[in-house]
Parts: structure tokens; C-alpha cells; sequence
């Protein structure tokens, strides 16, 4: 079913893995259109943004009122993204949509492996404190903003593993302030892809209506996984994904 109730469905399941993964469901959204509905690359990208945006700003407000979110942490990380994630999104709508299908695969692997292999290089335990300030988080803003432009992702997906393992902040500390991040970085690339012509609003409003009512769900559920299991999980989904995208493009 491809009508207006089975995209409500797909995204109240998307919105809810999005908020154990505290990625907006955006990474979860693009593969499915792809490989599922045979959607091309950048019309996915820009249609699922139309899901993350209000999907990212309600998570990000559900862990906010759980962990509290430093306002000097978010505003380099979230100026710094939006600025970036225009920027990426401008040049990924003008490319090849098979070569972004393939580089995104890529994409995924490389962070699903250094993702599992930090997981087992002994570290000190995440806090709410970070080790580095403003400078830092300004470069992880715009590194996550131009990536996330780039694939429409909005940026959480590179944030959350380097403030979790580079920064020391604990993995719920780094999902929500990667939310911080994603929210503007969003806003800005979805406009961009929106003034090109790649939103498929038919699609994109029953996700975005269907994530919105389940992913303070997925949140709460997220608080009451193990750590790791939260990482095992991210990991082999992006390596489930990487793999059927690259098996469509071969």
C-alpha cells in the first residue's frame, strides 16, 4: 500500500527507529524510498528532509527534557551546519544520482565501521561535559552540515559518533546534541532541494505526520537500551543499507 495511510505507517515505524537512533529517521527513510519505491537519489533525499525537519525538532525537545542541552554546545555545532548543509545540498542536486547512491553506500560503511570499532577502544565514560570547546564543535558543525547537505541527512548521523567517542559526551548526550545540529542544518538543506524541484510532497507529509507521532516513543525506549546494544544496532543498520543500495547500483 502506497497510499496516504501506508507512508503514514512507514513513518510512524521510521520515527520510531529514529528516535532510538537519535537520527531523525532520515537515514533510515532514504534507503527504504530508494531501494523500495525506486525513488532517485536527490528526490529522496530532498523528500525525506520533509520528514526530518519536524521529526528532528521534536526529538530534539524530547531529550532536552531528559538530559539537558548546553546552549553554548549547540549554537557553533547548529550555525556552522545550516550554513554548510546549504552549501552541500547546492552541489548534490546537480550530480549524478547513481554516483550519490554509490558514494552514500560508501558513506555508510565507513561510519558503521568506525563506529563498532570505537566501541571497543577502552576510553574514559561519556559525560554531559565536552573535551573541546566552540572551535571544535564550529568544525564538527560544518564538517556534519556539508556531509549532511550533501546525502540530506541533516548532519546527526557524522555528529553523533564523534561527539560520543571524539568529544567524550555520552552516547545520549551526543544523540541530542546532533539533534541540536540536525534541526537548522535541515531546515536549510530542504529549502534547497525544495527550490530545485527534488521534494515529493505526496510522499513526504504522511511520513513526516507518521514519524511525528511515534518518535517520543522511540526516544523513551532509547533510554532504556545498553549503550552498546544502541551502537550494535546503528551499526549493522547501516550495514544492511550500504549493501542493498550498492546490489542496486551494481
Amino acid at each position: 500500500m502506497t497510499g496516504f495511510i501506508g507512508f503514514l505507517l512507514l513513518g510512524c515505524a521510521i520515527g520510531t527507529l529514529g528516535g532510538i537512533f537519535g537520527i531523525g529517521g532520515g537515514l533510515i527513510a532514504l534507503p527504504i524510498l530508494i531501494l523500495v519505491f525506486d525513488v532517485d537519489q536527490q528526490l529522496a533525499q530532498g523528500t525525506v528532509l520533509m520528514m526530518v525537519v519536524p521529526n528532528v525538532i521534536l526529538a530534539l525537545w524530547r531529550y532536552h527534557q531528559r538530559t539537558r542541552i548546553e546552549l553554548r554546545h549547540v549554537l557553533p555545532l547548529a550555525i556552522s551546519g545550516a550554513v554548510f548543509g546549504w552549501l552541500g545540498s547546492t552541489v548534490a542536486v546537480g550530480l549524478d544520482p547513481g554516483s550519490m547512491s554509490v558514494g552514500f553506500a560508501i558513506f555508510m560503511l565507513v561510519l558503521a565501521a568506525y563506529t563498532f570499532i570505537q566501541m571497543y577502544i577502552p576510553k574514559a565514560a561519556g559525560t554531559g561535559e565536552l573535551k573541546y570547546g566552540w572551535p571544535a564543535l564550529a568544525t564538527l558543525g560544518a564538517s556534519s552540515g556539508i556531509l549532511g547537505g550533501f546525502f540530506g541527512l541533516g548532519g546527526s548521523v557524522l555528529a553523533t559518533p564523534i561527539l560520543a567517542t571524539v568529544f567524550g559526551a555520552s552516547q545520549v548526550v551526543a544523540q541530542g546534541l546532533s539533534l541540536a545540529l540536525a534541526a537548522p542544518t535541515t531546515i536549510a538543506t530542504m529549502s534547497a532541494y525544495a527550490l530545485h524541484g527534488h521534494v515529493d510532497w505526496r510522499i513526504g507529509l504522511p511520513l513526516a505526520i507518521g514519524g511525528m507521532a511515534s518518535v517520543s516513543w522511540g526516544v523513551g525506549v532509547a533510554y532504556r537500551m545498553p549503550e552498546r546494544v544502541l551502537r550494535t544496532s546503528f551499526c549493522l543498520f547501516l550495514v544492511l543499507c550500504a549493501g542493498l543500495l550498492l546490489l542496486k547500483q551494481a
